[in-house]
């Protein structure tokens, strides 16, 4: 990230009405305009957790974030650039029926119109871009999808340094740090299964993620690196039961594990393999890369990758 770029995050927002599709728009007080929903990114906050905590307070609605529909880069007053990421972002009715938003100093009113209003009445032509943008997605047919999300574990001791099983090795102070940051991030993405590496450095990582969610962590030795050193691990089960399922999830690996990880989903989906799949893998300790997928026809191929890195 630019240290002089102010960045925020936001999404398109969308729900089914009588199976039309319908996109909220939000009407700002002080700039009387239309535009999509987004704020500034918290200190030490991920750009994902801050879409969700805007959409949320600016819209009172809870959305998980869904493919990745752009980025939009202008110019502000201070001469400084403003890049603000967004999502598909579903609503759900329970959702929806849960909100408390009341007309504010900010937002005047928000409101459900068809992609052709919105289109006509958006006050920016960035905002229509990146609406463009989701649909295309729409178009293709990927409108409802679900993330298989491939994380590696947080930093650890030293493999070196340290006297015991390899397995036992615990998180450093650091990667207790990155552990919790991460935690916000992959509950934007609606994780509800939460696979882990049998090892306790990758147990520990997406342990504030459990306790955070409810959902407790499947401990499995196929995807460990104990078990892909010496040829017992089974990756292919592991993802292949990720991608039938149709649920967001999370496996938490091992660097060496990542790219057989990486390969399988890109065969379990029919998605022809390359070096992108590579770069999705070499994930830094704490890091982890989003793979959508569509959720009426999984078998069609990765729709987007995306990756995330804790800034500790």
């Amino acid at each position: 990230m630019s240290e002089t770029a102010v960045y925020a995050a936001g999404g398109v927002v969308w729900r089914l009405v009588e199976g039309k599709l319908k996109v909220l728009v939000i009407h700002r007080t002080a700039y009387a305009d239309v535009t999509l929903p987004k704020g500034k990114v918290d200190a030490g906050e991920m750009l994902a957790g801050t879409a969700v905590r805007e959409i949320l307070e600016e819209t009172g609605i809870a959305v998980c974030l869904g493919v990745p529909v752009g980025v939009s880069r202008y110019a502000l007053p201070s001469g400084r650039t403003k890049i603000v990421h967004y999502w598909s972002t579903f609503a759900s009715d329970e959702a929806i029926r849960a909100s408390r938003f009341v007309p504010n100093k900010e937002i005047a009113a928000i409101e459900w119109i068809s992609p052709k209003k919105a289109l006509a009445r958006m006050s920016y032509p960035v905002d229509v871009e990146i609406l463009e943008n989701f649909l295309a997605l729409v178009d293709d047919g990927v409108r409802h999808t679900f993330p298989v999300v491939v994380q590696r574990h947080a930093k650890a001791a030293a493999r070196e340094e340290w006297a015991g099983e390899d397995a036992l090795r615990p998180l450093t102070a650091r990667g207790t740090k990155q552990a919790k940051a991460i935690a916000a991030p992959l509950q934007a993405f609606g994780v509800r299964k939460i696979y882990s590496s049998d090892a306790v450095r990758c147990v520990t990582t997406v342990a504030p993620l459990a306790a955070a969610t409810g959902h407790r962590i499947h401990r499995t030795p196929e995807i460990s690196q104990d078990a892909w050193e010496d040829g017992t691990s089974d990756v292919r089960a592991a993802v292949g039961a990720r991608v039938r399922a149709g649920k967001a999830s999370v496996l938490c690996s091992h660097g060496p594990v990542l790219p057989d990880i990486m390969r399988e989903l890109a065969l379990a989906t029919g998605t022809l393999r390359g070096s992108y799949l590579d770069d999705a893998a070499a994930l830094p300790v704490g890091a982890f890369s989003v793979v959508h997928l569509s959720a009426s026809n999984p078998g069609s191929g990765i729709v987007a990758i995306e990756t995330h890195e804790p800034k500790i």
